[in-house]
């Protein structure tokens, strides 16, 4: 597949030509359909995957249980923590809905990263990220009640996956209690009582903060 820098800014838009040329002719443009896993946890981490569209999520397993620790949108890559981590993914990455990636063999992406000092700097920028979406998470789950730990998702997906306070959630039920650290029934139960309180008008997968100030004081203080 013919792909240019721009489809990949600001990523490799400082890339020398030379560099841009490694990129271009070895990549893999890959389709996802719904729930289907783009990574894997404990797999060989022989790939990064450049997120041209969809969202996914980023969860570990442990035992019969999902947790999820950040969600994945265009413009990210999947992979970059995994990179010097013993040679194997930390985490599964799935596909929320139909989604495509660009899958860079990860030797090719180390050797970017030491030849171009721009370009390791947009790495770390990325995983400095990452860990502070990991602490919030930890946060969240360990501080907080319930309550509080669904009004911390409900704001998240506003201001950092929809950038809207009025969205459609892509995700199921069960995919915001793996995020909150609960029950299915604890999450809808909570997201129940949201609606009934007209703090957040919740009509199927559609949301609309009502009242932000009383979600963020429940997310403050919940």
């Amino acid at each position: 597949m013919l792909m240019t820098k721009d489809q990949f800014s600001p990523w490799f838009d400082q890339l020398t030509e030379a560099q841009w040329k490694l990129i271009a002719d070895n990549n893999v443009h890959l389709n996802y359909n719904k729930a289907e896993t783009i990574c894997k946890q404990g797999a060989f981490a022989s790939n990064v995957y450049f997120v041209e569209s969809g969202m996914m999520k980023s969860y570990k397993e442990y035992k019969d249980e999902n947790l999820i620790m950040r969600f994945v949108k265009p413009g990210e890559i999947i992979g970059l923590s995994s990179l010097y981590n013993k040679g194997t993914y930390h985490f599964t990455v799935a596909s929320i809905g139909q989604s495509s990636v660009v899958s860079i063999n990860s030797e090719i992406i180390k050797q970017l990263i030491r030849e171009n000092s721009i370009f390791a700097e947009k790495v770390i920028s990325q995983l400095n990220q990452e860990t502070e979406d990991s602490l919030e998470r930890i946060i969240s789950l360990t501080q907080k009640q319930l309550n509080g730990r669904i009004a911390d998702a409900i704001l998240h997906f506003a201001h950092n996956v929809y950038n809207s306070d009025e969205f459609s959630m892509q995700l199921t039920r069960r995919d915001i209690a793996d995020f909150c650290g609960m029950s299915t029934e604890s999450a809808i139960r909570i997201l129940k009582e949201l609606h009934n309180d007209k703090i957040v008008n919740i009509e199927g997968k559609n949301f609309k903060i009502i009242s932000k100030q009383l979600l963020e004081n429940l997310s403050e203080f919940g």
